[in-house]
């Protein structure tokens, strides 16, 4: 019965990736990944190119022996894409057996056009194995109705939680919460979890102001004082105050409050946080991007680089 984080920020992509293995059943949740495809102007340094292809070979690897597999919601960072971008998870890389899979997917209501097309194609590659799943349960696995991406009413509709229960301990997977909603905390709590994975607030929008802040900070806090682990990343650390952020969350707390990365016992690559930084410290020849589109252009020189800064 183990848990293992995939691919998230504090791994150098954007996602919540993880892979629960309980007796016979391995239950990949978002097999997504993405790197922000521009980001203060400036597309993903090769650094984290070469990051996210390996996080992409990684979940690949992790869909070839999965049982289960969970969309929390159809964004481009926790689902493989049928017209995805160089950077993110294709359905041409999927394993063969993959329509084989048992699927267990939040419903196609109230999504935008784009993001319903998404739906639709998962659904038509997966057939009757993509079951809509909220509200639902199946042996040890129970999902969520439909609670906010964020704030509630927001723009990007809702996502589907799922409470895994590893019979010495519960696991929930939280998705993009952003702990922005009180009566989702609520929820989270409800299901008396030992280790809760989630986002955490999106510091680096200046939409985020300072009501929002001190909201996300007391459900962190609430959080963190009533599970053995909080597990946060996805949007908080794509900036570096998020990381000081979630520090002093774990210190205010007195709980066992850490990243991704932290979880899995790996140094934080805050690939996306320092993305200008990386062009400064690693000039980016010119048209490298296009002649990486076009197979013109490797990644092997940049792999590991990033672990020097």
């Amino acid at each position: 019965m183990t848990i293992e984080i995939v691919g998230t920020e504090s791994l150098g992509v954007r996602g919540l990736c993880c892979l629960v293995k309980i007796k016979e059943r391995r239950i990949v949740v978002d097999p997504g990944v993405a790197l922000g495809y521009m980001r203060n102007g400036l597309l993903p340094h090769p650094c984290q190119v070469a990051v996210g292809q390996k996080v992409r070979q990684d979940i690949i690897k992790a869909l070839e022996t999965a049982t289960d597999v969970v969309f929390s919601h159809f964004h481009g960072d926790h689902i493989p894409l049928l017209h995805a971008n160089p950077f993110q998870l294709s359905f041409r890389q999927l394993p063969t057996h993959f329509q084989d899979l048992r699927c267990w997917s939040k419903s196609d209501k109230d999504l935008s056009p784009k993001i319903q097309l998404r739906a639709f194609e998962l659904a038509e590659l997966l057939g009757p194995n993509m079951k809509v799943a909220e509200g639902c349960s199946d042996g040890p696995l129970r999902f969520s109705e439909a609670v906010p991406h964020g704030l509630p009413e927001g723009r990007f509709g809702g996502v589907m939680m799922t409470r895994i229960d590893m019979g010495d301990s519960v696991f929930v997977h939280a998705s993009d919460i952003q702990l922005l909603d009180d009566a989702t905390v609520e929820k989270i709590l409800k299901w008396q979890p030992d280790i809760v994975f989630a986002s955490g607030p999106p510091l680096y929008l200046r939409s985020l102001d300072a009501t929002l802040r001190k909201q996300a900070w007391e459900n962190g806090l609430r959080l963190a004082r009533n599970v053995d682990t909080l597990i946060l990343d996805h949007h908080l650390l794509r900036c570096e105050e998020g990381a000081v952020w979630l520090d002093n969350l774990r210190k205010t707390s007195g709980g066992r409050v850490c990243c991704g990365a932290d979880f899995m016992g790996q140094p934080r690559l805050l690939l996306e946080a320092r993305r200008s930084y990386l062009y400064q410290k690693m000039p980016v020849p010119k048209n490298w991007h296009q002649n990486y589109f076009q197979g013109k252009a490797g990644i092997e020189k940049y792999v590991g680089v990033h672990r020097v800064h």
